[in-house]
């Protein structure tokens, strides 16, 4: 069965600063079956989640609050009062630039994994570029998921790609166990280059989708960091193609 679509509301964030409910009522017209947020634009988790249920969509996972950069209480919290049952995390380039930093880094991955299991809560990690720069000739990221055994991954397909340096699917497939979550975006895979509408960029998206293990995989989540043209022409873009390929299932 087709996993439901989400999208990551940070490719929406200059439309969501004047019309945050704009922006939710649009992806629902659109067919959106879930929204997953970066900020809440002042709205408080449980009236968010409430305005997103009432357009018919879900809260499909989240980035707010970031887990490693906020008190675990609080990260509870919200995680709760969102209707969610994960956490998201992800780090910056010193996080694994050599082999030490790859192991402090899972160490605190794996003291946030203890934490917050004590609440029934999980942990996932989204990714960049970064991770997979070789250290001794293997990609940091699999150093480091081999340390972390109980962390959840939200793979970010088009930065597992490396700008051609890795094969996303490949990337997916070597933790389908652990991906509940994947980030779907598309471009030209070179650095510093806008993302483009997915389906329209150079991203097998078909493969890469089918890397994962379908009993594991629960939402793809359409991600755009920058468009040079219109985001939400760009999102709703997004969505045709990846219903319309039989790729993932909107609300509707």
């Amino acid at each position: 069965m087709m996993a439901p679509l989400s999208v990551q509301l940070y490719s929406l964030r200059e439309a969501s600063e004047s019309d945050f409910d704009g922006v939710l009522a649009r992806l629902a017209e659109i067919g959106y079956a879930g929204v997953e947020p970066f900020a809440l634009f002042g709205m408080s988790p449980a009236a968010f989640r409430r305005r997103v249920e009432e357009l018919g969509m879900r809260v499909s996972s989240s980035h707010y609050p970031w887990a490693n950069r906020t008190e675990v209480s609080r990260v509870c919290d919200v995680v709760g009062e969102l209707g969610l049952t994960r956490a998201a995390g992800g780090f910056a380039p010193d996080d694994f630039r050599d082999l030490d930093a790859v192991r402090r880094t899972a160490d605190t991955v794996n003291g946030l994994v203890e934490a917050l299991g004590r609440a029934g809560i999980g942990l996932f990690l989204h990714n960049h570029w970064w991770e997979f720069t070789e250290l001794d000739g293997v990609p940091a990221y699999h150093l480091f998921q081999e340390l972390c055994p109980g962390v959840q991954f939200e793979i970010d397909t088009y930065w597992a790609a490396n700008f051609g340096a890795c094969d996303p699917a490949a990337e997916v497939a070597r933790v389908r166990d652990r991906t509940p979550l994947l980030h779907i975006k598309d471009g030209p895979l070179e650095k510093g280059r806008a993302h483009v509408a997915v389906g329209d960029g150079r991203m097998d998206i078909p493969a890469t989708v089918g890397a994962a293990d379908p009993d594991v995989l629960e939402w793809l989540i359409v991600e755009l960091d920058a468009c040079e043209t219109d985001m939400m022409t760009a999102v709703e873009r997004s969505h045709a193609y990846l219903t319309g390929a039989g790729l993932a299932r909107g609300r509707n």
